[in-house]
């Protein structure tokens, strides 16, 4: 696709029928954020999952700010000007094609997400500047193939790109399937792309409880990962300083964060 053909802003696939009846991860994950986009069963999930470990919500948290600086980084120091961020969640303030716009206003991002609600708010909320372009795919991240397919029709694969895998992989049961997906949509780049990852690991108790009450719900389980296998997804990329650590540790650019981080673990790593 051309330049003058790619459209600013666009949105591709077809949702899955919307239930409501369980809690759905983008929906928890936005009301832990201070976000609106999330139903009642959402809410009661991430209360309870808070209510035995209250640190979730400023990991969460966390998070984002660290999202935010790794992408500047891969703007401003890595000379990227495309990203694919699988797992985007719901559009909040401060998403990837904010902070790389910003940066760059020719930056290209697409979405990848499987919440037929992301897919609603998407249609509504994705922008685009002129000069850049932004673009929501409706897909798994169990067939990183087909994401990877999708996404060369707007970024150009041949160039550095900027993936995004935050607070996702928890969501693949198995851990050398997770590996897999990772080491495909990887495959696919060029050298001089990069990894940006987040992922919360299993060093805290209280947290894994959480989870597993969390799952008792019937939403699809969150499996939290030692950070040997977090520090793994980087294997064969090099790391940027100050390697895989917590969010806040990554870069910070203000006060630290209020309370203790016990469960996040986060790197940006390139590719040779």
């Amino acid at each position: 696709m051309t330049d003058s053909e790619t459209p600013r802003v666009r949105v591709s696939g077809q949702p899955d029928e919307l239930d409501t009846t369980v809690p759905h991860a983008a929906r928890v994950w936005n009301y832990w954020l201070d976000g609106k986009d999330y139903y009642t069963i959402d809410r009661q999930a991430g209360d309870e999952f808070l209510t035995v470990f209250p640190g979730m919500k400023a990991a969460a948290q966390a998070s984002r700010g660290c999202l935010g600086r790794m992408v500047r980084h891969m703007v401003t120091e890595g000379g990227v000007r495309q990203f694919l961020d699988v797992g985007t969640g719901l559009p909040t303030a401060e998403n990837t094609h904010d902070i790389a716009q910003r940066a760059d206003p020719a930056c290209r991002i697409v979405y990848v997400d499987n919440d037929p609600l992301v897919l609603a708010h998407a249609r509504a909320l994705l922008t685009s500047t002129p000069e850049g372009a932004t673009w929501y795919v409706h897909a798994d991240i169990r067939e990183p193939g087909t994401i990877v397919d999708v996404a060369g029709d707007i970024l150009d694969l041949t160039r550095p790109v900027g993936l995004m895998l935050f607070g996702i992989l928890g969501l693949i049961p198995e851990y050398e399937r997770a590996r897999s997906v990772v080491d495909t949509l990887v495959d696919a780049l060029p050298s001089g792309s990069y990894l940006a990852l987040f992922d919360v690991d299993d060093t805290d108790p209280a947290a894994v409880g959480a989870a597993a009450r969390y799952a008792e719900s019937g939403a699809i389980p969150y499996n939290h990962r030692s950070p040997e296998q977090i520090a793994g997804y980087f294997s064969g990329l090099e790391l940027v300083d100050p390697g895989v650590v917590r969010c806040g540790q990554w870069r910070p650019e203000g006060p630290a964060p209020a309370g203790p981080e016990t469960t996040t673990r986060a790197g940006l790593a390139r590719k040779p």
